[in-house]
């Protein structure tokens, strides 16, 4: 655990039910003018969309809709959407939706202001001057986007991933309504859901894992682990939607505060090289990864274990740890997660590659609690067949 404590997220939180109703009141407290307002294609023609428009249609505020956002976006999309911005003289950023959205949305933010394209800021701290302000909402419980300094892309023509990570993506305004999430349907909460809950636990046996961070995914990994099942079994159980929104808002934070791991580091080539969504990428590697990892974290995975409700009392340490492995894979099992590559129809024939492309995502190969090797990587893989 690191001696070096860092924790910043947006610079404000509203969280509630109902309190997508106080965006009028947000927006002029950052005097909001004209709105760029950024959705994905399919978001954009729901009822709750068209309550965001009318409630800034009602606040009399004028907006650009930019809904060409797609999942595992390209950074051309955030190029795009400020050129867009630039031409309607927008002075705020509204991005409503999942990961992909609120990504775009915040490149979007930046690149008004700051010169070049997207894939000039893949990288860290590349970004030199604020953006517009901004407000997320999301409308899923997985991401954290909300409140991190991250947005990732897709880079197809080169088979990457990569985010632009800088302080001035950080939103002005994460305003998180439950309401907005009942319609999420069950496979994509199992996909966020589990997402979220692998931003905590990876958070939580980070080498910057810190005292700040761990209690914001302690109380992330008890919420999602508590509630998951529930939102999935029944999309309209609002008490479970309300909990697993907080949660992912609580493993958001824990990964603006101690990062992710090698989990997040193998699964990006899956979306880079195959377009596998990012939270079903890392559900099906997490049980082989955290295998690899238990002799760096076992007191850590004990409690992962206990946390999930086992009662690891009667056994070792290193027997403890290992029951944090099989509550996870339980977990993933009832919310229907796909357990091998194979079921993904990932070749076998892309190992290798896959393996070094996941090397070269340094920042979480950097936080993992065991020394990551492409070897390794290798093995994993492997294993996840």
């Amino acid at each position: 655990m690191t001696s070096i404590m860092s924790v910043q997220v947006a610079k404000k939180i509203l969280f509630g039910e109902g309190s997508v109703e106080l965006l009028p009141e947000e927006i002029k407290l950052l005097s909001g003018k004209k709105i760029f307002l950024v959705m994905d294609d399919g978001f954009s023609r729901t009822t709750m969309a068209q309550k965001i428009v009318t409630i800034l249609k009602e606040g009399e505020f004028p907006y650009i809709l930019f809904n060409k956002v797609t999942p595992e976006p390209e950074p051309a999309w955030a190029d795009e959407g400020a050129d867009l911005a630039r031409k309607e003289k927008c002075n705020l950023v509204v991005g409503v939706g999942g990961g992909s959205s609120m990504d775009v949305a915040k490149a979007v933010a930046i690149l008004v202001t700051n010169n070049g394209k997207a894939v000039d800021y893949v990288g860290l701290e590349k970004v030199t001057r604020p953006g517009l302000p901004t407000i997320m909402i999301p409308t899923t419980a997985g991401t954290g986007s909300e409140v991190t300094f991250t947005a990732v892309f897709t880079m197809r023509k080169t088979r990457s991933k990569g985010g632009i990570n800088s302080r001035f993506l950080y939103p002005d305004l994460a305003l998180l309504d439950p309401e907005l999430t009942l319609t999420l349907p069950p496979d994509i909460t199992a996909a966020t859901g589990m997402d979220a809950f692998i931003h905590a636990l990876e958070g939580f046996t980070s080498v910057q894992a810190n005292p700040l961070s761990d209690t914001f995914a302690r109380e992330a990994m008890t919420t999602i682990g508590n509630n998951v099942r529930l939102a999935v079994a029944n999309g309209n159980n609002r008490p479970a939607r309300r909990k697993m929104l907080m949660g992912s808002l609580l493993a958001g934070m824990t990964l603006a505060s101690a990062g992710v791991g090698a989990c997040h580091a193998l699964a990006y080539p899956l979306g880079a090289f195959f377009d596998i969504p990012h939270g079903l990428a890392n559900a099906v590697l997490l049980p082989y990864v955290m295998r690899y990892n238990i002799i760096g974290a076992l007191a850590r995975y004990a409690e992962v274990a206990e946390i999930l409700g086992a009662d690891t009392s009667e056994f070792t340490l290193r027997e403890a740890a290992d029951m944090a492995v099989d509550e996870v894979s339980i977990l993933l099992e009832d919310v229907g997660m796909l357990k091998t590559l194979g079921e993904l129809d990932i070749p076998e024939s892309s190992i290798k590659e896959m393996a070094e492309a996941a090397m070269k995502v340094e920042r979480p190969i950097a936080n993992n609690p065991r020394i990551m090797t492409k070897e390794s990587a290798i093995s994993i893989y492997k294993e996840a067949f």
